[in-house]
């Protein structure tokens, strides 16, 4: 009975791995025959383990979703990850999913191995979290949800969002992202009435319901969300631009920055335009400095003029030379 028991555990630590396992290979990984194999799926599915089955050069033994969440099987570093992650969660990352978390949390922690849950315990005691200097914005989970599963069924969403300014408007979007960047979380979607891209802070959208007819999915510019919401978020932000003229190859200037601090265009082999900007124009003198390039500035003016200060304060810092 031990050994049909450790069996079982070691079947369905197998098929909770994302992929289709054919009979044969699950024989030869447990030392059994296929027949004890397809004994052993027949005693998960009385379990309430959704266990399916298909025919062909690709199909096999695979995990299915049910009706109930059936119990998990969980590797040290996976239990490990995921109490990491529920101890975020419980801080409060996502508004609304504390107390899911918390429940969660404890029901895992009081299974855990004593081995594991001193690991756990060691990183909790010896790890800490800084504040962050201002609180994040509130993004319901509700609402996180409902765009997500729209973002994965393709299909368009209608809500009413406050903009930078805090007026109010409407939207119809074909959603493909759900973005999280520093403290906030954004949407990525196309905008069917402007006909283009747009970025939108989720916790200034309410979703309207039902969602509406399905979509094709696009490409988003430069094919990654990520850069695409940290280009476009920093860039929002800027209160002083500049078009900087570097006198180095466009990929040695990528390299030393990334899209949340500006945008490079190739102006021959041994140039290239740097697109950048900052809060301050002190800041933007400090970015500038850190490229270690050759550089031209012609506007804003009062950067212009800041650079020029620095200069002087720089040769003024330094002994002539004998």
């Amino acid at each position: 009975m031990l050994d049909t028991s450790a069996r079982l555990l070691r079947l369905l630590s197998l098929l909770q791995t994302p992929r289709a396992w054919p009979g044969s290979e699950l024989a030869e990984r447990l030392g059994v025959s296929g027949r004890t194999v397809r004994n052993d799926i027949d005693r998960l599915r009385e379990l309430g383990y959704p266990v399916d089955a298909t025919r062909g050069s690709a199909g096999g033994y695979r995990l299915g979703a049910g009706a109930a969440m059936p119990p998990l099987l969980l590797d040290d570093e996976e239990a490990v990850a995921v109490t990491i992650a529920l101890r975020t969660a419980a801080r409060g990352a996502v508004p609304g999913t504390e107390e899911t978390s918390l429940r969660a949390l404890a029901k895992l922690e009081q299974v855990l191995p004593s081995r594991l849950r001193r690991r756990v315990r060691t990183l909790q005691a010896y790890t800490v979290a800084v504040p962050a200097d201002q609180p994040a914005p509130a993004v319901s989970a509700d609402v996180l949800t409902t765009l997500v599963a729209a973002c994965r069924d393709r299909e368009r969403l209608r809500f009413d969002y406050l903009d930078h300014a805090g007026a109010p408007t409407r939207r119809i979007v074909e959603p493909h992202r759900a973005v999280n960047w520093g403290r906030r979380w954004y949407l990525v979607a196309w905008d069917v009435e402007r006909e283009d891209w747009r970025t939108f802070r989720i916790d200034r959208i309410r979703p309207r319901t039902p969602t509406g007819p399905r979509f094709a999915p696009r490409e988003v510019p430069g094919g990654d969300f990520a850069a695409y919401v940290s280009g476009r978020v920093s860039s929002a932000a800027w209160r002083h631009y500049a078009r900087v003229t570097v006198h180095a190859p466009a990929t040695a200037v990528i390299e030393r920055i990334n899209p949340a601090v500006g945008t490079v265009e190739a102006i021959d082999a041994d140039s290239c335009t740097l697109v950048t900007g900052a809060d301050t124009v002190r800041a933007l003198a400090v970015h500038l400095g850190m490229l270690d390039f050759d550089f031209v500035v012609t506007e804003p003016p009062e950067l212009v003029t800041h650079l020029r200060r620095l200069a002087e304060r720089y040769n003024r810092s330094t002994p002539p030379p004998h």
